[in-house]
């Protein structure tokens, strides 16, 4: 990886990535089958439901399933948080010259492994994860350890201090690059609050009313 060099991670330090995130955003024209757009470039409602059905299952396949459930009701709409968040991130990050390997990834992955007990032991922190969006499956897994390498390396290319004021320089420098790409969500899974800073609830009552699998449901950027 190119200005930053790969150290251990954490699992918590990873999985809270996304809650960094500074982006804008708003509901957009018509893009089918999209539940974001960032940059030009769809991130697909039917992307969006193998992730969310990825994790389901996973977590329901532990002894502790329900709990693992219950106690991440908001998964759709945190998945596409931070898919979105993912992107914006790997826009910045090219900007300022950062690249992450595979051979990066696989060593975070080692060094994860290692320090909280196996790969056992990573695959069931990543289903409860706190502050961040669970993730299951290695693919997933791997995504999130890229999304915290190049975090880090943005950090580095920005020389952005290790404490909270670096946090925000990062996040400053996401929002920017969010504005400049530009960002549009489905209003199905809500719009970008741009001063809490979060993906807020969408208004629509059947939205709330249905829960998380009316989120999942097929649907349109259409205005």
């Amino acid at each position: 990886m190119k200005r930053r060099r790969t150290s251990a991670l954490s699992v918590s330090a990873a999985l809270a990535v996304t809650a960094a995130a500074l982006l804008t955003g708003c509901s957009t024209d018509a893009h089918p089958g999209a539940a974001a757009v960032v940059g030009g470039e769809k991130i697909t409602v039917s992307t969006v439901q193998s992730q969310v059905e990825t994790v389901r299952d996973a977590q329901r396949a532990q002894p502790e399933g329900d709990q693992l459930v219950s106690a991440t009701p908001g998964l759709t709409r945190d998945t596409v948080e931070f898919l979105v968040y993912a992107q914006v991130l790997e826009h910045a990050a090219r900007d300022a010259g950062v690249e992450v390997t595979r051979r990066d990834v696989q060593a975070a992955r080692a060094q994860t492994e290692q320090s909280i007990g196996g790969a056992d032991a990573l695959e069931q922190a990543a289903l409860m994860p706190q502050g961040g969006t669970p993730m299951a499956g290695d693919e997933q897994i791997d995504r999130m350890l890229r999304i915290q390498l190049l975090f880090q390396g943005l950090a580095q290319a920005l020389g952005a201090a290790p404490d909270a004021s670096g946090v925000q320089q990062v996040a400053a420098t996401l929002a920017e690059t969010a504005d400049e790409v530009g960002v549009e969500i489905n209003p199905r899974y809500g719009t970008w609050d741009a001063e809490a800073v979060v993906l807020a609830d969408a208004p629509a009552p059947w939205l709330n009313a249905g829960g998380e699998e009316a989120q999942t449901q097929p649907v349109t950027l259409d205005g």
